[in-house]
């Protein structure tokens, strides 16, 4: 039955996920900067695999990774149907975190390794999944993995993906010997799963500010990725007049302080954190400056207002120093509302031995059960963010509230799996 330890402030200490977090912790850490660098494909991305199908192999979980590169671990047979499955991704943002994904997967096999200490006996499959390249870091699309299993990505457009270095994701995929050609939306193994919860560090303070260790989630604000190219005419830095520049790198200035207005106006969030400039010589007129943006609201007239104010401005400054500028968008997420039945649900289970109300919180973040939401049944936990920082080394989640978020997790696979 749920214990109240998951919410409360008496919570034993799992050996296993404090076992498996520290062999996981070093995989892909970067010395220089303390953050994480495993991007889809990579050799970090292999070791992180390797140790997912360990985990898999030494509690005698059936292992397989899909046509779209996700590893799953299953207990029981997926086949019978109405499976429950948790997880969530180990691949990283540049110099990111260690808590955003792997706490999810590492969670996962807790919580399973949990549900056997209480002689718990599922009447339905149980699963875990390492969904592949969530972050985007590698190719510039957010969950990849999760997409293409969904449908949400076709065959073509993930063929067209390429990172920095001119490599496309099936050039990538190949060389880390996984078929290219076999990947595509996967409908019978979607339609295998009745339930699927991904338990994630919290990205903001919310749960801090209530005192609460673990929350549900209520939904996915709407978000999205848009490229701003500002294209101006390269020139001497030295003998160039400032009457005479076309110098894309002034609108592109301007045009980060207007999202910053814009965000504050919407009470929503607007960030240029990726660029490039061309020639990129520190004695050259820039002839490109390319940005990114990224906007996020918690409705879908909020981020238009933003996005169509910063489009405005930045249009506005690029004709007044005779520059072109060319506008689009790369990603886009509708606001994702999880299902309330099973949202609903979770909520019943956490707190029904613990006479405290478990918090509902929104995210601005995107997560594969985003993407999944459209499909099957999707809830998710969140585990107490005491800082609010992400995608950073900064990131932290304190060890007791981690594993209050793997026996809320393991309360949860209870609930959901019984009779």
């Amino acid at each position: 039955m749920p214990t109240r330890s998951a919410l409360r402030n008496d919570c034993p200490q799992p050996d296993s996920f404090h076992e498996m977090w520290r062999q996981l912790l070093p995989v892909g850490r970067n010395s220089a900067s303390g953050g994480y660098r495993r991007f889809a494909w990579t050799g970090a991305d292999a070791d992180c695999r390797d140790w997912f199908r360990e985990q898999a192999r030494r509690r005698g979980l059936t292992y397989e990774v899909d046509r779209n590169g996700n590893q799953w671990a299953w207990l029981g047979d997926p086949a019978e149907g109405d499976a429950v499955v948790t997880g969530s991704h180990l691949d990283s943002v540049p110099d990111g975190g260690a808590f955003d994904g792997p706490l999810g997967v590492v969670s996962a096999f807790a919580a399973l390794d949990e549900l056997r200490r209480r002689g718990v006996r599922p009447a339905k499959p149980l699963g875990i999944v390492n969904f592949g390249d969530e972050e985007g870091a590698r190719f510039g699309l957010a969950c990849v993995g999760s997409r293409l299993t969904a449908g949400a990505l076709t065959v073509d457009q993930a063929h067209r993906l390429t990172d920095a270095g001119g490599i496309t994701l099936p050039q990538a995929m190949e060389a880390a010997g996984h078929d290219p050609d076999a990947i595509g939306p996967d409908p019978v193994r979607l339609g295998r799963i009745g339930a699927f919860v991904e338990l994630h560090v919290e990205q903001g303070r919310a749960l801090d500010l209530t005192g609460d260790r673990v929350g549900v989630a209520s939904a996915i604000w709407p978000h999205g990725r848009w490229r701003f190219d500002f294209r101006g005419e390269a020139n001497h830095a030295g003998t160039t007049r400032l009457a005479d520049r076309h110098d894309p790198m002034l609108p592109y200035a301007e045009t980060v302080l207007s999202a910053r207005r814009e965000a504050e106006r919407a009470g929503a969030v607007a960030t240029f954190g990726k660029m490039a400039v061309e020639p990129n010589g520190v004695n050259a007129v820039p002839s490109l400056v390319r940005g990114w943006l990224d906007s996020r609201a918690c409705d879908q007239e909020r981020l238009d207002t933003v996005v169509g104010g910063v489009e405005r401005a930045a249009r506005a400054y690029a004709a007044a120093h005779g520059v072109q500028l060319d506008v689009e968008r790369e990603s886009f997420t509708p606001v994702v509302e999880f299902d309330h039945v099973l949202r609903d649900r979770l909520a019943r289970i956490l707190g029904k031995d613990a006479d405290l109300k478990v918090p509902v919180l929104g995210t601005g973040a995107g997560h594969d059960a985003g993407i999944l939401a459209g499909r099957v049944p999707t809830a998710m936990l969140f585990v107490r963010n005491p800082t609010g920082v992400s995608h950073s080394p900064a990131e932290y989640a304190a060890e007791d509230d981690c594993v209050a978020g793997v026996l809320a997790l393991a309360d949860v696979l209870e609930g959901l799996a019984a009779p």
